[in-house]
């Protein structure tokens, strides 16, 4: 029971500190020595990079925010811990990354590493994901909306092709976590653009409220 307790307790503090690595942060003072967090939308996050630092740049910090979450999950199953608990070392990656102990827990909304507690979890769920934000990226030229979109793949592939019921249910209400956090960014969106389709449809990729 001792063991399996501390099992717990560090899978649970290793995520949150895995997850809380400000990977956006520190890349744009690397390259360009300013707080991401003051720039563009404000967002610690890879697409708020991509904009304002650079596109290898942004690339490398979507690839360690994703592999945060997938490392969370990892590292809690190569602890053994329950099946239950690498679910919830997944949440404790998120809540890492949108409130870093190392930056004042000010961060990001959350959204890659719970892509990469997905892809972990369902790997299948890779190549259908890329192709659902491949074709909304088609339809929007909006990059966050696109990959926002996609995510919602997640519960149909947990439910069609993994037939795993607490997959559904966890993908569904995790997805809540950067849904909600986006709200504030989506109004001030609107109040730019003026209007809903603005908001929805861009010109370009470079086409940024």
């Amino acid at each position: 029971m001792e063991n399996e307790a501390l099992a717990i307790t560090l899978s649970l503090i290793g995520a949150y500190l895995l997850g809380s690595i400000p990977s956006a942060y520190i890349m744009g003072r690397l390259r360009k020595d300013f707080d991401i967090r003051q720039v563009g939308s404000r967002n610690m996050g890879a697409m708020n990079v991509f904009y304002n630092v650079g596109f290898f740049s942004g690339l490398t910090v979507l690839i360690a925010d994703l592999g945060k979450g997938a490392a969370a999950v990892a590292l809690a199953r190569w602890l053994g811990v329950s099946f239950e608990m690498e679910l919830v070392a997944g949440v404790f990656a998120v809540i890492g990354h949108s409130l870093p102990v190392w930056l004042k827990f000010h961060g990001g909304k959350g959204g890659a590493p719970l892509i990469g507690v997905f892809f972990f979890l369902m790997p299948w769920g890779i190549p259908i994901g890329f192709g659902f934000l491949g074709i909304f990226m088609l339809l929007t030229r909006f990059p966050t909306l696109s990959y926002g979109l996609a995510l919602l793949c997640y519960p149909l592939v947990a439910w069609l092709i993994y037939h795993n019921g607490a997959y559904v249910l966890y993908t569904s209400l995790t997805l809540l976590i950067p849904y909600l956090r986006y709200i504030p960014r989506i109004a001030e969106m609107r109040k730019k653009g003026g209007s809903w389709k603005h908001v929805a449809l861009r010109r370009n990729l470079k086409d940024r409220l």
